[in-house]
Parts: C-alpha cells; sequence; structure tokens
C-alpha cells in the first residue's frame, strides 16, 4: 500500500525525481523551506513534480539561502494524468484565483479560459493561474499537474472539441431537471465542464453550444461564477465515478 502521509510538508519542485537525487531549491522555493515551513537539517519533505510521483526528501545543509535536500524514496506512483476539462469564462483576480485552486482540487486536469460576449477580464494571466494551480496541489495531496491553456474565443474553444468530448453546458437559462441522472445517462468518456461569465451567455452563443453537448441546470439560484465552477465540478464526480 503507497504511504500518504497528511502530516508531511510537500513541495513541488521541476527537477526530475529518483533514489539518491539532490536538489538544490531555487531562491522562491528555498525561502519557504528555511523561513516559512522552518525545515531543519534532517528533517523530511514530500515532493513531487507533476512526472514522477510523490518522494520523500531530507534536508541536508542548513542556512537560510542554501537548501538542498536528498531524495530518499518513493512514497507514491505518478497516477495517469486527469481528463476533466474545467472551461470558464475569466473573472477578476482574486475570484480566479479562488476558482481556479478549487477547480484543481475536484480533479481538472484541464484548465481553460474562455473568452465570451459578456467576459469582463480580456487579460488573463497564465503564469499566476499554474502558480494558484501548484499551490492548490501542494496542499491537496495531488501528484498530476492541469494543464493551463491560453486563453481562446468560445467559438475557437468549440471548434477544438474532440469528438469523444462530452461537454457539460452549465446554463442558468435551462430546464431545472435532475443533473445527476443526467449525467449518469449521458455517453462515456472524457468530459469538458464550461460555466459562463457573470453576466452568463448571449443568446447566440446558448443556439451554437447547446447542440454541441449536454445542458444542465445547477438549480433555481444565479450562482457566481465561481460557485457555479464547484457546484458543477462536484456534481460531475459524483455522477461519473
Amino acid at each position: 500500500m503507497p504511504e500518504h502521509d497528511f502530516h508531511a510538508q510537500r513541495l513541488h519542485v521541476a527537477a526530475d525525481l529518483a533514489e539518491g537525487a539532490e536538489i538544490v531549491l531555487e531562491r522562491e522555493a528555498a525561502h519557504y523551506v528555511a523561513n516559512v515551513i522552518r525545515l531543519g537539517v534532517g528533517q523530511d519533505i514530500l515532493l513531487f513534480n507533476g512526472r514522477d510521483g510523490e518522494w520523500r526528501a531530507t534536508r541536508i545543509a542548513g542556512g537560510k539561502r542554501d537548501v538542498r535536500l536528498e531524495v530518499l524514496r518513493e512514497t507514491r506512483a505518478q497516477p495517469p494524468a486527469p481528463t476533466l476539462e474545467y472551461a470558464f469564462a475569466p473573472l477578476k483576480h482574486a475570484r480566479l484565483d479562488y476558482m481556479v485552486q478549487k477547480a484543481v482540487e475536484m480533479g481538472a486536469g484541464i484548465l481553460s479560459p474562455v473568452i465570451t460576449r459578456y467576459t469582463q477580464v480580456s487579460r488573463v494571466n497564465v503564469e499566476r493561474m499554474t502558480a494558484n494551480a501548484i499551490e492548490a496541489a501542494e496542499q491537496c495531496g495531488i501528484l498530476s499537474l492541469p494543464h493551463v491553456e491560453e486563453p481562446r474565443p468560445l467559438d475557437t474553444w468549440l471548434a477544438s472539441l474532440a469528438e469523444d468530448r462530452l461537454l457539460v453546458f452549465c446554463d442558468e437559462a435551462s430546464a431545472d431537471e435532475d443533473p445527476i441522472a443526467a449525467l449518469k445517462q449521458a455517453r462515456r468518456g472524457p468530459v469538458s465542464v464550461l460555466i459562463g461569465p457573470e453576466g452568463g451567455f448571449s443568446p447566440e452563443e446558448r443556439t451554437r453550444i447547446a447542440p454541441r453537448g449536454l445542458t444542465l441546470s445547477l438549480g433555481p439560484r444565479i450562482l457566481r461564477a465561481d460557485t457555479a465552477a464547484v457546484a458543477a465540478l462536484a456534481l460531475v464526480n459524483a455522477a461519473r465515478r
């Protein structure tokens, strides 16, 4: 049975991980290890890079800047990358940060910013999204990092969807039916969940999206986009295990 230590600190690193490897942390990670969590020489930390699984390592050099780690042993093997895609109209900074973190916690393997007619944010910081995804993975024991796409217009994103993908279109204007039953009855395969902006989708956008997939209601109330993300991904996870 793979070891899963819920109490140990976890850190994402870019380096390859293998038994006996020595890793010198870069400045920001070194500061975190030495001054935030204050990991001492001889103390252990869990490392992952999104490719090689999770490994236990120990600190072998002291000081506030010189942080070197020796990789000891693998604790968990790398799982297959999740295929669940979360597509969304970008939000303003704080709410976008929250939404990205929650999507990663809920198992999203692809994050796709989609520009719609009523999208209020025209510029998206992909590096910031990636940093938030890594932070969520560190905190929640996740080993596979999501792929973060560059922003694309809605029509471009729709045209790129593979035929075997089920598009789950969350539309506040749709009939209030049982979403769990609809998801269970839908064809199997990878899933893309689409959430719109604060102003919703335009009638023209609904007309283009609806024939491509499964339209769902998230209930009788209008949800904020970041709340809708958690609700929709929770439904998909519950219905399509």
